[in-house]
Order: structure tokens, then C-alpha cells, then sequence
């Protein structure tokens, strides 16, 4: 069955992303490795993708999690990005995957992504992922497990980070970035 609840989205944007060193959100938190996958709506093929896993890992919690009935306060792993506060969300479905285990991450030829300025929230990527159902302290839902993740281009930062050849030319050249900086 994890077969069916695996997807491989197309390209999306990625928002939170910890995917070089793990991280904790709140204090006493286990550190993991994690991305907030922004899908833009108009991609109806990924998101068709993520809800019938999403309903494989339902029908899997119903028999090995929640005896044999779907919780009615069920939470789900995939989000309407219009519902939530923020800018960057507008126009697309949300899901936060992460893993305790740091994924692979390669870029658009395969090469694996070492560098910790090459992966940041604002770029785009694609992205492998399990849906799975949780039981935990009177929580029930589906969560999204991280395996893997494919960088496809770079976009503007969505956390006030600027990479050094955004900010710079050649010195001396014609454009080195100092236009109106000299008095």
C-alpha cells in the first residue's frame, strides 16, 4: 500500500525549508528535516495525485490506526493556502512535510545540493513524498513524510536571504553593484 501513498509533485515552491541541518519549531521539539511545498493550484494533476494518496493513507489509518472508523475531527495534510495569513501562500495548496531522516536533494541534473545557499525558502523544486495516518495524544490525521527533493530553479527569497551574485557583479565591470552608492 505505500505505494499509493506516495507522490512525486511537480514543480513547487518551497516556504520553511530545513532540508540541510534538522530543525526544532518550538522549544522541547525532536529536530527534524522539513519544507512547507507550496503547489500552485493551476497544477491540478499534483494536487489530483495528493488527494487519492491522501484517501490510501485514510482507508490505511481506518484498519491500523483509528478501529476500523475515520475520525470526524480527521486532520488532513494538505491545506488551502487562501484560508492562511500569508502572502506567499495566496493561489496555492500548503503541505508541510518533514522526516527525522535528512533527504536526498539534488538539483535539475542530478547532482546532489551540498550548499546550504543553493537550497532556501523562495526556490522551486519537486518533490517525493509519503502520506501516512498518525494516532497521537487525541490527534488523529494524515501527515506527509519527506523522502526526497529535486531543486528546478532559483526565485526570490521568501525570508529576506540574497545570494552574493544576486547583490554583486564583477568588480570593476560595468555592473558591480555600485551604481548610486558613490557620492
Amino acid at each position: 500500500m505505500a505505494k499509493d501513498t506516495k507522490v512525486i509533485t511537480g514543480e513547487a515552491r518551497m516556504s520553511y525549508a530545513h532540508l540541510l541541518e534538522p530543525y526544532a519549531f518550538e522549544e522541547g521539539q525532536t529536530p527534524k528535516y522539513s519544507v512547507t511545498i507550496l503547489i500552485p493550484k493551476s497544477d491540478t494533476k499534483t494536487i489530483a495525485k495528493v488527494k487519492a494518496a491522501q484517501d490510501a493513507a485514510i482507508a490505511q489509518g481506518k484498519t491500523s490506526k483509528w478501529h476500523g472508523k475515520v475520525p470526524s475531527n480527521l486532520r488532513r495534510c494538505i491545506k488551502d493556502g487562501d484560508e492562511m495569513d500569508q502572502p506567499e501562500c495566496a493561489g496555492m495548496w500548503v503541505i508541510r512535510a518533514s522526516s527525522k531522516n535528512r533527504p536526498g536533494l539534488v538539483d535539475g541534473d542530478l547532482n546532489p545540493i551540498i550548499d546550504p545557499t543553493e537550497i532556501y525558502s523562495g526556490c522551486w523544486g519537486r518533490f517525493s513524498i509519503t502520506l501516512f495516518p498518525y494516532s497521537a495524544v487525541g490527534n488523529n490525521g494524515i501527515s506527509a513524510g519527506l523522502n526526497n527533493v529535486q531543486k528546478t530553479r532559483d526565485d526570490e527569497s521568501l525570508g529576506g536571504f540574497s545570494r552574493p551574485e544576486d547583490d554583486f557583479g564583477v568588480f570593476g565591470s560595468d555592473d558591480d553593484g555600485l551604481d548610486g552608492m558613490l557620492g
